[in-house]
């Protein structure tokens, strides 16, 4: 039995290529109108990971700080962009709240794993600092952009019952905890399912990964264990730090909602 990967060419490339198009039938079948799209995210997919094979590639070979650190930079900024892109309603200065509390939690938590639990050296190896940065990243976003939402989302549709709170005299926070608490909630849920399954319903990749190179499923475990633990932390922290950005952006230090900062998406663009 051979203990590393199989390598993969083209040809199986395509044949699973070809599963994309069950997608495609049942979008035509249903009259999704999703058909575009999904070639699109096909395509996209195809050359974002190939582009990233030949980057890591190359910063693989170079190993230095200089390289890895630009490329981790890189990331975080991507992920702390595309954070802020989900939701009906925006603010002023959403980007900045994604991309700091994305890159503190993220950065923080990473560190903690790279130099306190793996404890790697250097630093910087590629081979570890950039997947587990990434794993990070992925999940954190993924709560930060929710948390925002939902932030956005309960302030809109709470507005009257927030603004007479304020009137009888309610704090800021005792207006917008509320609003908060169901931000934060909803930032962590996925997080929360993802361990709540993990082992028995689905095997994440980093385990997978590790399983098909030959690695054993022990150690494997292992890792995931701190992974999951990691992006638990990261995920947690990078939610509420958003949600706590947004208010603090929304309310004002006079204790009024700063309501007509909150506006549509489609509007905003427009304006731009």
């Amino acid at each position: 039995m051979n203990g590393g990967l199989q390598n993969l060419g083209l040809g199986d490339i395509a044949i699973a290529a070809l599963l994309v198009f069950v997608n495609g039938a049942v979008s035509v079948l249903l009259k999704l109108d999703l058909e575009r799209k999904l070639a699109w995210a096909a395509v996209r997919t195809v050359v974002q990971l190939l582009a990233i094979g030949y980057v890591l590639g190359w910063v693989f070979a170079y190993d230095r700080w200089y390289v890895v650190l630009p490329l981790m930079v890189l990331m975080t900024l991507i992920a702390g962009f595309a954070g802020s892109q989900r939701g009906q309603r925006t603010y002023g200065g959403q980007r900045v709240d994604s991309i700091v509390s994305i890159w503190v939690s993220a950065w923080l938590v990473a560190a903690v794993g790279l130099f306190l639990v793996i404890r790697i050296r250097p630093w910087y190896e590629p081979q570890y600092a950039i997947p587990i940065l990434g794993m990070i990243l992925g999940n954190t976003l993924t709560g930060v952009s929710l948390g925002i939402e939902r932030m956005t989302t309960e302030l809109t549709a709470r507005r009257d019952r927030v603004e007479t709170a304020l009137a009888l005299g309610a704090t800021r926070w005792e207006a917008a905890q509320a609003p908060a608490r169901e931000a934060v909630r909803a930032g962590m849920i996925p997080t929360l399912n993802q361990m709540a399954v993990v082992g028995v319903v689905s095997l994440p990749g980093m385990m997978t990964g590790q399983v098909l190179a030959g690695q054993s499923p022990l150690q494997a475990v292992r890792y995931q264990i701190v992974i999951m633990f990691l992006i638990a932390a990261s995920s947690a922290l990078g939610t509420v730090g958003a949600v706590l950005l947004a208010y603090r952006r929304l309310f004002s230090a006079e204790h009024r909602f700063l309501a007509a900062r909150l506006v549509e998406r489609t509007k905003r663009r427009a304006a731009g």
